[in-house]
């Protein structure tokens, strides 16, 4: 027989990005920071915003577990952020009960968070939208959650098949969430310079009339390639 473990356990200190990565960040669609990252990097496609979102969403990453059916770790998380902070809420997946609603979005709002992102549910949608505050989940139920614990803050998780460290760097938009590992950020905005390049110039060609890229039809007509009746 185990011992029961602490109702919470909490890690406030971790290593953050600096202020100029996540700015670097500001405005980036999704699609080109994973293209930067060889292709991988966002969470499960499930997890989508509540609503529409007019920017994209840029912040740092403070990670909680909650487990199913339970927030008290949530709470921990929000009370435990700083400003500029996203709460990463994992749930195991959970979609019987909702993780966060209106009340608690509202408190994060006041202490100055920019959004949530969980692989759980929410619920409140009409109040959580009065709130502004964007809002990733894998869907709604106005089931609610107990806060029994036990529970995390700050220590790695797993979400959307995409493990998450605190201080890592979150980018949304409406396609979706991608995780940025904070060590890999200098090496990623270099990648995305050569990335947003390439894009721009295949945007000019389609727009121009280009029917078919240059490295699809060297592919077409190379030996790789064989013609069968």
């Amino acid at each position: 027989m185990i011992k029961d473990p602490p109702l919470l356990t909490i890690r406030r200190k971790f290593p953050r990005a600096e202020p100029h990565e996540l700015t670097s960040f500001a405005g980036v669609q999704t699609g080109n920071v994973v293209d930067a990252m060889a292709g991988r990097g966002a969470l499960d496609h499930r997890i989508k915003p509540l609503a529409q979102v007019s920017a994209v969403l840029v912040g740092t990453a403070i990670t909680c577990h909650c487990g199913p059916a339970d927030n008290l770790a949530l709470f921990a998380a929000l009370a435990t952020a700083e400003a500029g902070d996203i709460l990463i809420a994992a749930t195991d997946g959970f979609t019987a009960t909702s993780v966060a609603g209106d009340l608690l979005m509202g408190m994060a709002r006041n202490r100055g968070l920019l959004g949530l992102v969980t692989d759980g549910m929410a619920r409140d949608i009409a109040g959580i939208l009065g709130v502004g505050l964007p809002v990733y989940c894998a869907g709604l139920t106005p089931n609610s959650p107990a806060r029994n614990g036990p529970g995390t803050v700050g220590l790695p998780i797993v979400i959307g098949g995409v493990a998450i460290a605190s201080g890592d760097i979150v980018v949304a938009d409406n396609d979706g969430v991608v995780i940025v590992p904070r060590g890999e950020a200098s090496y990623v905005l270099e990648r995305l310079r050569t990335v947003r390049t390439a894009e721009a110039e295949l945007e000019a060609k389609v727009k121009a009339g280009l029917e078919i890229p240059d490295f699809i039809q060297s592919v077409l007509h190379s030996d790789r390639v064989i013609e069968v009746d």
